[in-house]
């Protein structure tokens, strides 16, 4: 498992005095500001966090270090990162999205679909965009325990029922 997980993206500047549209995946979105110092994804850059209001799906910020609109322009796109250890820990039935990618996906009859290459959600629920050599194209795996009964973390696999038809 990675020892950092994403936890949030930077949309760019909020006004013209250095804040910034902070867009957070977090389970309780406030919670961004509360895992300590967070990192650009290559480690050169951390920031400390705090939410100065709510916007349309973000919020507004301001960053250590970060005190111009040019500077909250500048980090347009940077994904924040949190080490493990600050998070939470997760119920037996729920998975940091990190942790799914690359993960072998098998049918439940054992044969090997693919591996998981994203996690989607486009506010229906969370997809798994499975990638394989038998496949198409990608497949978009609903991630219910219907589709999904099993997912073995310790052996890097899932075990999934598809839908009939979905990998036709």
């Amino acid at each position: 498992m990675e020892e950092r997980v994403c936890v949030g993206a930077l949309a760019g500047a909020f006004g013209v005095r250095g804040e910034v549209r902070l867009k957070s995946f977090c389970a309780e979105p406030e919670a961004i500001a509360t895992y300590g110092p967070l990192h650009s994804e290559d480690g050169a850059r951390s920031f400390e966090v705090r939410l100065t209001g709510t916007l349309k799906n973000s919020f507004s910020a301001r960053l250590s270090g970060v005190a111009s609109k040019e500077a909250a322009d500048a980090l347009r796109g940077v994904r924040l990162y949190a080490p493990r250890e600050t998070l939470p820990d997760l119920p037996d039935d729920e998975f940091y999205h990190a942790d799914l990618i690359n993960l072998t996906v098998l049918d439940t009859g054992g044969t090997e679909i693919g591996k998981v290459r994203a996690v989607l959600n486009h506010g229906a629920g969370d997809l798994l965009e499975i990638h394989g050599p038998g496949l198409k194209s990608p497949v978009l795996l609903p991630f219910t325990k219907a589709a999904v009964p099993t997912v073995d973390l310790a052996s890097g696999r899932i075990i999934a029922d598809p839908p009939e038809g979905l990998l036709d």
